[in-house]
C-alpha cells in the first residue's frame, strides 16, 4: 500500500470513492481523475446532504477546497 496522499490517489482510480465534503455532504462515485489541488472527478456521483437527502448527479468536478476526505467506498 503506498503512504502518500497521492499515491493513495492513484490508488483508487477507477474504483469507487466516498468524497466528505464541509457543509456535511458526501459524494460517492467512482474517481475518474484527480489534480495537484485535490480536484477530482467522480462518475456516476451521488451526492447526500446533511438531512440524507440524496440526488443523482452523474459526472462532476469537485473542488479540492470543498474536500475534507477521499475514502475507499465500502
Amino acid at each position: 500500500m503506498a503512504g502518500r496522499p497521492f499515491d493513495l490517489l492513484n490508488d483508487s482510480l477507477g474504483k469507487e470513492v466516498l468524497v466528505i465534503l464541509k457543509m456535511g455532504r458526501q459524494v460517492r462515485g467512482v474517481l475518474l481523475a484527480f489534480d495537484v489541488h485535490m480536484n477530482l472527478v467522480v462518475d456516476d456521483a451521488e451526492l447526500t446532504e446533511q438531512d440524507g437527502t440524496v440526488k443523482k448527479l452523474g459526472r462532476i468536478l469537485v473542488r479540492g477546497d470543498t474536500v475534507v476526505i477521499v475514502a475507499p467506498s465500502q
